[in-house]
């Protein structure tokens, strides 16, 4: 792999956003030691070590943390100018990189992607599914699929579903077993499946709302986690109460697997909305997206 700083630049952000030099290696279809030799030179020409390595890990530096934010969105703008150039005169092409939750699948993706790809055949579109509420589109991303109250202010949004509901739900077995939830506060003594926010651990206080009046309840419980699918499963099995979009949990609901608890406390909330960060210059690829969205959405 020939040296330049745009190659070893490209080599960077690759492994930087796979955390993973065996993958970045086989998506640029070069050797892992080329690929690992390419990195090692930019930081040598930088004077700065940009990811720390060990036999089974790879981490960012704070150099690298920097690097990838400022220098990633400019390298995807780079290469995806190139493919447009080869493309045909109007054809779009280029990449999406899309982080969503897993209830966008059934409310938003199961419609958008079939009528996105239909229209341009030539983006591809790469979806990470990820529950954590991600406040920001990291370099990572080009845009998100969010409830409102989860996206920055700064942030550019475009809704893409309908107004819902966020209930809390338990089995009909923990319910006879733990009694039910009268109001807010009575979450405090219950077994609640809680929601992870970030990373680092930090959970996420259910939201009611009665009237012109909310609550926010720091819940408690024996599991915490980032996947909504984990969640659901749980609160059928009896493990806890569950806080969630109604739209997951209507064949539960219908089935008798669960009920719905403080109902009279059930925040509507405006439905999920694609995201993105203001940039001076937004890909073609993106602007196709948001146009399909805008569309679907009306």
């Amino acid at each position: 792999m020939a040296f330049t700083q745009l190659n070893s630049l490209n080599a960077f952000v690759v492994v930087a956003r796979r955390l993973s030099y065996a993958a970045a290696a086989r998506d640029l279809g070069v050797s892992t030691s080329a690929l690992s030799q390419s990195v090692r030179q930019l930081e040598e020409r930088l004077g700065v070590t940009l990811l720390m390595r060990t036999s089974r890990s790879v981490a960012l530096t704070e150099a690298g943390h920097r690097l990838l934010d400022n220098a990633g969105p400019a390298v995807d703008q780079a290469l995806e100018s190139l493919k447009n150039v080869r493309a045909k005169r109007g054809e779009v092409t280029g990449r999406v990189r899309l982080s969503a939750p897993s209830a966008s699948i059934q409310l938003v993706l199961k419609d958008l992607l079939p009528r996105f790809i239909a229209r341009y055949p030539k983006v591809e579109v790469d979806v990470h599914v990820d529950d954590r509420l991600i406040n920001t589109v990291a370099g990572e991303f080009d845009a998100g699929i969010r409830l409102i109250e989860s996206i920055d202010r700064d942030m550019v949004h475009v809704r893409v579903s309908g107004p819902a509901r966020l209930v809390v739900v338990g089995a009909p077995s923990y319910l006879e077993q733990k009694g039910v939830p009268r109001k807010p506060e009575d979450l405090l003594k219950h077994d609640c499946i809680c929601i992870r926010r970030t990373p680092s651990g930090e959970s996420w206080a259910w939201e009611l709302e009665r009237g012109k009046r909310t609550y926010r309840v720091p819940v408690r419980g024996p599991i915490t986690t980032n996947d909504a699918d984990l969640m659901h499963t749980m609160a059928v099995a009896g493990v806890g109460l569950f806080y969630s979009l109604e739209s997951r949990v209507t064949k539960d609901l219908r089935a008798g697997r669960l009920r719905v608890v403080l109902e009279a406390y059930a925040p509507e909330v405006p439905g999920l909305y694609l995201y993105f960060p203001k940039r001076s210059q937004v890909s073609p690829a993106l602007k196709a997206l948001v146009e399909v969205a805008r569309r679907g959405s009306r």
